[in-house]
């Protein structure tokens, strides 16, 4: 049974209007990169105390690495509609400015489609897990700015935010 696309070509619709995961059976496998990025933002001492690894909960940047990476491998599980895709990098970094700590993940594959969900699914965890480890020392810290930076591979090519 051939599957009826939706008349004003939106790929996860069917003719009928229902969502559905996209073929990619006939796509270039190619090497895909993407980069997200994310904000943890807090008070200037809970940030303090976090990058020096002095929180009551432990060492968080460690855990919160961590806890991207298995999200990213994840997103499958997590996103309805996305292909489970078979990870060859990820790499989370933390950057301390000021009251907020920019969460950084770069994945990526060699396959059929992008990793732009992987990396936004790894910043959101890896941030998530900030607030989890600093709650206990600011109750009022925030996640916030979570977006694709950068692109690489496919058929549509390059993309960056700069």
């Amino acid at each position: 049974m051939t599957e009826q696309l939706h008349p004003e070509g939106l790929t996860h619709l069917r003719a009928d209007g229902s969502a559905h995961m996209v073929d990619v059976t006939d796509k270039a496998v190619t090497k895909r990169t993407a980069t997200a990025e994310a904000y943890f933002v807090s008070t200037l001492d809970t940030v303090a105390r976090l990058m020096n690894g002095d929180l009551p909960k432990g060492e968080a940047l460690g855990t919160a690495r961590i806890a991207g990476i298995m999200a990213a491998k994840r997103t499958s599980d997590l996103i309805p509609l996305c292909h489970p895709l078979p990870l060859t990098r990820i790499e989370i970094d933390f950057e301390s400015h000021d009251d907020r700590v920019r969460v950084v993940a770069s994945v990526t594959t060699k396959g059929v489609t992008g990793v732009e969900m992987e990396a936004l699914t790894a910043v959101s965890v890896a941030a998530l897990t900030l607030y989890d480890m600093t709650k206990a020392v600011d109750r009022h810290a925030s996640v916030t700015g979570i977006r694709v930076c950068e692109k690489s591979g496919g058929k549509s090519g390059d993309w960056s935010v700069e």
